[in-house]
């Protein structure tokens, strides 16, 4: 699947919790206007978790110690962000990306991350079937199209879909072997060339952008109305 055109690359490096969800959200409500594929990869300035947007979060709270919780834009369940390599894919809806469905559009980022592994001489499977174990958590069993190493899931993502395009949050989980992050990134870079069909270039938010993303950092994903509503 190509897009007909380039798509761009931001690099966003470690960020406060609640910021990259805020940056996240403010990527999605500007898709359209950006009019490419935006892959964001970014960092935490300190661990935290996030959870998807319709769970409860009374029960996250006893699920991880971990320290914010912030509540993602798009759905899953609980993701801890201590040691992960986090990432965001966005689409404008004139992106035929956008038109996938839903198990398409999950398949398809996790054969990305499949095979940027493969680059790297790490072999991994994405899971035939669905295999829970404890209902809401992302990293314990795993869905369908999940990446799984020895068994183990170690890559997997969130959806939102609307009108002004579709927002993947995905985590990559450490594995017990050495790694490097930014050996990664340039795996998944020069895959997106061949996916996308197109050389990225970089993203530079411009100033309304930035204020958009700290608007909502300060009025939503800061705000315990929002992480902690029932």
């Amino acid at each position: 699947m190509t897009t007909g055109g380039s798509w761009y690359l931001l690099r966003s490096g470690a960020c406060e919790p609640a910021y990259n969800m805020a940056f996240d959200q403010a990527l999605l409500e500007n898709a359209a206007a950006i009019g490419r594929p935006v892959l964001r990869f970014y960092g935490w300035t300190e661990p935290a978790a996030t959870f998807g947007y319709f769970q409860k979060y009374a029960d996250i709270a006893r699920w991880t110690h971990l320290r914010p919780l912030i509540r993602r834009p798009t759905g899953g369940g609980l993701v801890p962000h201590d040691a992960d390599w986090t990432y965001s894919l966005v689409f404008p809806p004139t992106a035929p990306w956008y038109l996938l469905k839903a198990t398409e559009s999950y398949q398809r980022v996790h054969e990305w991350i499949k095979t940027a592994f493969e680059k790297m001489g790490i072999s991994t499977e994405q899971a035939p079937c669905c295999k829970k174990s404890l209902p809401g958590q992302c990293f314990v069993g795993h869905e369908k199209f999940d990446v799984l190493w020895h068994d183990r899931k170690i890559a997997g993502a969130a959806q939102r879909r609307n009108r002004e395009g579709l927002l993947i949050q995905g985590s990559v989980q450490p594995l017990p072997v050495k790694l490097s992050r930014a050996d990664w990134e340039e795996a998944m870079r020069k895959e997106g060339v061949r996916i996308l069909g197109a050389d990225c270039e970089i993203f530079t938010p411009p100033s309304p952008f930035v204020a958009r993303v700290a608007e909502l950092r300060e009025k939503i994903y800061s705000q315990p109305c929002h992480n902690e509503r029932r």
